[in-house]
């Protein structure tokens, strides 16, 4: 009598049945197997000691002037000559709109006159005298297009290469990649300004997915910059030694019992780096050594300039000191102009002007413009036609991520030299476009770094900063 199949039948045939070995064998063929997971013989270490390129940088440190909001670059650093012909009349194409409640078709001619400057007579507007005093050590790059129009996915797609939230910036990338010469301070500084974050808030300096100890320390704009420096009086000297050296066999025990947890290590990281920096970020952050000049220079003795000043000439310090990443930051949407422009324009550039090319200045006289790249610039332009048409007073201009320009200095960039164009009147880039992606690869390649070898294995993936796209390195701007 025919017997069906019990479940120990089925079982028995199909471990030791040749259909399952004939599967493994196809399995095996098409490359379709699981490879076999290979034991981690030592523990990854994730620090921030110096680190090797993979090939000779020309950056050693880098310095983000961040314009959050999108300074507008035909007032700015990209004149458009049609704008004056067609001012005020209908614009002759199709415009990209992002609050279309307040568009207006109306092209709006730049209120600002623009002059060459230099000898390399680049075009720089009367809004950035400053600026225009150190053309020719900055690389114009006016082509850049991310086509992300919203604030907060143009800056996530220039700090990280996405447009949503959760991943590692540039700055926590390259600490990744290289480590810190200063292992007394923090290899990756955020400077945020004293009115308020950014859009994007800490996103900013974030280690998205990265180890926590390649996340930015913030610095506070105001005294104490750095709170809880101190340890309190009765801790200070031996018993704060012997503290922290109890503390260290604490935490090397429980490391011993967990391993593999990054947080832990980065935790314990943060621990002994805050009692280095008890000295170094004191002096570090003491600008009362600096000469009476210097300040001027960066202009400390203007109200205007005076805070914007201060953190540049503290990013400055930050990296003579061997801190790998500067972050100096405007309020939010200080560069926002969707309305009166004919003021709020003037004010951002009278408040970082001249702090930026003091920047600049300093870093030269110093020998240290060769190895630091400055970038200045937002997450977007703005476009060339008017909105909020309710008066000249309070006219503004909208959101434009098809085009809009960054400068760079130092670190490998060319120096008085414009790299690509937008379109004659500024909306879209139409020569040698420059993707965040493209962005991306330039800087990481000056400091020696090939982004697509640059990764993280994560869940079973080696990601990386381009995130799987091309991103090319843009030779032409490089020296």
């Amino acid at each position: 009598m025919h017997r069906f199949p019990t479940r120990r039948d089925m079982l028995h045939s199909g471990t030791f049945g040749v259909g399952t070995v004939a599967l493994a064998w196809l399995l095996n063929r098409d490359k379709l197997l699981a490879a076999p997971v290979k034991p981690e013989l030592e523990r990854k270490q994730f620090d921030l000691t110096p680190k090797v390129p993979h090939f000779a940088p020309k950056a050693k440190a880098m310095i983000s002037l961040f314009m959050q909001g999108g300074p507008s670059h035909m007032d700015l650093l990209d004149p458009k000559p049609a704008l004056e012909k067609y001012d005020g009349k209908p614009f002759p194409g199709t415009i990209k709109y992002d609050n279309a409640a307040q568009a207006s078709s109306k092209v709006l001619a730049s209120p600002w006159k623009f002059k060459k400057h230099g000898k390399s007579g680049i075009d720089v507007s009367e809004l950035l005298p400053h600026t225009a005093g150190v053309i020719d050590d900055v690389c114009v790059v006016r082509s850049m297009h991310t086509g992300v129009n919203n604030h907060v996915q143009g800056i996530h797609a220039l700090n990280t290469g996405r447009t949503v939230s959760g991943h590692p910036v540039l700055g926590s990338w390259i600490c990744y990649a290289l480590g810190s010469e200063a292992q007394n301070l923090p290899a990756f500084v955020a400077l945020p300004d004293p009115v308020s974050l950014p859009v994007s808030t800490t996103e900013h300096w974030a280690n998205g997915w990265l180890p926590a100890v390649y996340q930015g320390t913030s610095v506070r704009p105001r005294e104490p910059r750095i709170l809880n420096l101190d340890p309190p009086p009765h801790y200070q000297g031996e018993p704060q030694q012997k503290l922290l050296g109890y503390l260290n066999d604490l935490n090397r025990d429980h490391r011993a019992g967990h391993p593999g947890e990054l947080d832990l290590d980065a935790r314990i990281g943060t621990y002994a780096l805050a009692a280095r920096m008890q000295t170094a970020a004191k002096e570090a952050l003491d600008l009362s050594k600096e000469t009476t000049a210097t300040k001027t220079m960066y202009g400390l003795d203007d109200p205007a300039t005076a805070d914007y000043g201060t953190r540049c000439l503290i990013a400055r310090r930050m990296v003579e000191r061997g801190v790998r990443f500067v972050q100096v930051f405007t309020q939010n949407q200080f560069w926002d102009h969707h309305g009166s422009i004919r003021t709020g324009l003037p004010a951002a550039c009278k408040k970082t002007d001249q702090p930026a090319a003091a920047l600049v200045k300093d870093l030269k006289q110093r020998g240290l413009l060769d190895s630091t790249l400055v970038m200045w610039g937002g997450e977007m332009g703005r476009l060339p036609v008017i909105q909020n048409d309710a008066g000249a007073a309070k006219v503004g201009r909208d959101h434009n991520t098809y085009g809009f320009t960054l400068w760079f200095a130092g670190g490998g960039f060319k120096a008085g030299h414009v790299h690509g164009a937008t379109d004659e009147f500024g909306h879209h880039a139409v020569e040698n476009v420059v993707t965040q992606h493209d962005l991306h690869a330039t800087l990481l390649h000056l400091f020696g770094l090939d982004a697509k070898k640059l990764t993280y294995a994560r869940n079973g993936a080696e990601l990386n900063l381009l995130d799987g796209h091309e991103g090319k390195v843009v030779k032409a701007v490089l020296r």
